[in-house]
């Protein structure tokens, strides 16, 4: 019960204590360091929130020459990435994924969650559920969040901001082409109507994939929003979308049944969110989305004349309403406060061996105070507490002290506490190979079998950090210190018939920075290192992040409007992860953009050349999965 009153005690003493708001509250805003939204759902300047926080913007996002969103994370501290389908789509993990899904991040769309209750929590679909032709920035905590977001952001969060209606009046149109089979198109309009704005954008990706993959791979998207003034304090926002992926899988020499097969995974989501804004220092937020998953694949080899099959077909459906009130205490404080619900039905006859759906409830109820001890001094603290249908309560607690020693200098110190409960595949998963159409329970045993039982895994964090900015220099440099201990991770057991136990306990250690620096004029050089060391004994694990990973982004503006790109990264040895063993690969990847811009009459536009992978091809995945060098034109234009 303790678990439940302690975030809500905190939003009820907040409520009770609350003032008038003072016309002072807007110098919050008025700041050369970015606002970010989602750390502990205040809205918090850079070097005040209870983090290590790194923005990506729109500029950025076009000058990195990423084609979605999981390739930019290489421009983030502590991430690794892959751009292989073979785990449905191209996924992002921080200091390691563990199993081939990347299933320990909260990746967030405008506030509402895309993971996937469908495959062990994934992070890869949601990654892809928005052009980036519509983002407006990127937000990536690097650290645990289940204080502010629960379940899923054990490790980190990865929050992404589409742009305003408002921003995208008019018609855009956008082609890619070049090596390595890449199509890419897109077109969007958007108009204003009285007091409100909508946006239609739809898209396409593809390509024929990694060199040695069955890759054929198309993202097929379709996206509305609309943004309604319904009174100077009222707010009203619709969004509504589709996506599918259509990719080619399998061929994995190591494991004959892993045969060539086609993927068709496809996505629906609607959302409504309600803003009233109650003077500049209070607001109430109720939104509502429903997401569904469907999923069609089958497997068929034959084996000395008998026929193996087995189907990985289902669907699965969310369902979220959330409440949250931000107001200002006095002129020293601001708190945060709210509700959560959720329901998550899972449905696969291949994966569970009945018809029955497969229900999980989440009840969440979270609360975050920032009070200004001193003007120098301020304490973030924060909790969440949530009560789940699989494995019962949980208490995640956060505390975070930023101290300005100095004009443009903040130390940063903090201890927090994440969770992720298991999956409904983990927990319940009943896997069955049939052979030539039947199930024998005597003659056959299920390739996957899930015992139950499992607990939450459990992440206690503890860092240290610094944000320096030095406008005189333009330069500015953030740096991470952080102790991760993991304990109950869950993991896959077994050969012949698999499943999930709670194994290893062991902690990620080490230090990553970011610096930026302006080191002449119309050029920014972004330089990232990170450091970790994981001690598990489990050699898969303790190496799915390099020991050392680099990266140097140099962007130039050179006479005429043109603009160069050159990024190059390079990471030690590390496991893959689709591997799932302790065999290690080093990666490096230099990629180079040149863009000039477009006017003719009353259209504007960029045409760019893009070269991914200056150097040799390097392993990802799987070993035998090559990145080769790709190169291509994109063109963009805007009436």
């Amino acid at each position: 019960m303790t678990k439940i009153l302690f975030p809500l005690s905190l939003c009820m003493a907040g409520l009770a204590a609350a003032q008038a708001p003072p016309a002072t509250s807007e110098l919050d805003y008025l700041s050369d360091l970015p606002i970010v939204l989602s750390v502990s759902r205040l809205p918090q300047r850079l070097d005040e929130t209870p983090g290590a926080v790194t923005v990506i913007d729109r500029d950025m996002i076009r000058l990195s020459g990423a084609r979605d969103v999981a390739d930019l994370m290489r421009l983030v501290p502590g991430f690794q990435t892959s751009s292989s389908f073979e785990s449905v789509g191209p996924q992002a993990s921080y200091h390691g994924a563990f199993t081939r899904y990347s299933n320990h991040l909260q990746v967030l769309v405008d506030g509402r969650s895309v993971y996937s209750p469908y495959f062990i929590g994934s992070v890869e679909v949601g990654l892809q559920s928005v052009s980036l032709d519509d983002i407006e920035r990127i937000e990536v905590l690097r650290g645990s969040n289940s204080a502010a977001y629960g379940a899923r952001a054990m490790l980190g969060v990865i929050n992404i901001v589409t742009r305003n209606t408002a921003d995208t009046i008019g018609v855009e149109v956008g082609f890619g082409s070049g090596q390595n089979g890449l199509r890419d198109s897109r077109a969007s309009i958007g108009w204003r109507q009285h007091s409100a704005t909508f946006r239609i954008g739809v898209d396409r990706r593809g390509d024929d994939g990694l060199a040695g993959s069955n890759g054929h791979n198309e993202i097929n998207r379709a996206n509305i929003r609309a943004d309604i003034q319904v009174t100077s304090s009222d707010e009203i926002q619709l969004r509504a979308g589709t996506s599918e992926i259509l990719s080619g899988k399998g061929g994995d020499p190591i494991h004959l049944t892993d045969i060539r097969r086609d993927q068709h995974y496809g996505s629906t989501y609607g959302q409504l969110d309600w803003r009233r804004v109650v003077g500049v220092d209070q607001d109430f937020l109720i939104s509502y989305s429903h997401g569904r998953e469907t999923n069609l694949e089958g497997v068929r080899v034959n084996f000395f004349g008998n026929d193996y099959e087995f189907n990985a077909d289902g669907q699965s459906t969310s369902d979220a309403v959330l409440f949250q009130h931000m107001f200002r205490l006095n002129e020293l404080g601001r708190i945060v406060c709210g509700a959560e619900w959720r329901r998550e039905s899972v449905h696969s006859f291949g994966f569970y061996s009945t018809e029955a759906p497969l229900v999980t409830n989440f009840r969440r109820l979270f609360g975050s105070l920032e009070w200004r001890v001193d003007p120098k001094l301020i304490v973030n603290v924060g909790a969440l507490a949530e009560q789940n249908s699989m494995t019962g309560g949980n208490l995640s607690p956060r505390l975070m002290l930023n101290w300005h020693a100095m004009e443009g200098q903040t130390l940063r110190a903090g201890i927090s506490t994440g969770f992720r409960p298991p999956s409904t595949y983990e927990n319940s998963s009943n896997v069955q190979i049939r052979t030539n159409g039947f199930f024998d329970p005597i003659r056959d045993s299920p390739n996957t079998l899930a015992s139950g039982n499992l607990r939450n895994e459990r992440l206690q964090s503890r860092e240290l950090g610094y944000l320096g900015n030095f406008p005189h220099v333009g330069l500015s440099l953030d740096v991470r210190v952080f102790n991760e201990r993991i304990s109950d991770l869950i993991t896959q057991i077994g050969t012949t018939q698999k499943d999930y136990a709670n194994t290893n306990n062991f902690s990620i250690r080490g230090a990553e920075y970011q610096l930026k620096w302006k080191i002449w004029d119309g050029a920014q050089l972004i330089l990232n290192q990170t450091y970790t060391k994981n001690d598990s004994i489990n050699t898969f694990q303790a190496s799915t992040a390099p020991v050392l990973s680099n990266s140097i982004n140099l962007f130039q503006k050179l006479p005429a409007g043109f603009q160069l790109s050159l990024m190059h990264q390079d990471n030690s040895a590390a496991s893959l992860p689709g591997s799932n063993s302790d065999h290690l690969t080093a990666i490096t990847r230099t990629d180079v953009r040149l863009s000039a811009p477009l006017r003719f009459g009353n259209n504007r536009g960029e045409l760019a050349f893009v070269v991914q992978n200056l150097g040799n091809s390097y392993p990802d995945f799987f070993p035998h999965f090559q990145f080769e060098r790709r190169a291509f034109i994109t063109l963009r234009v805007e009436h």
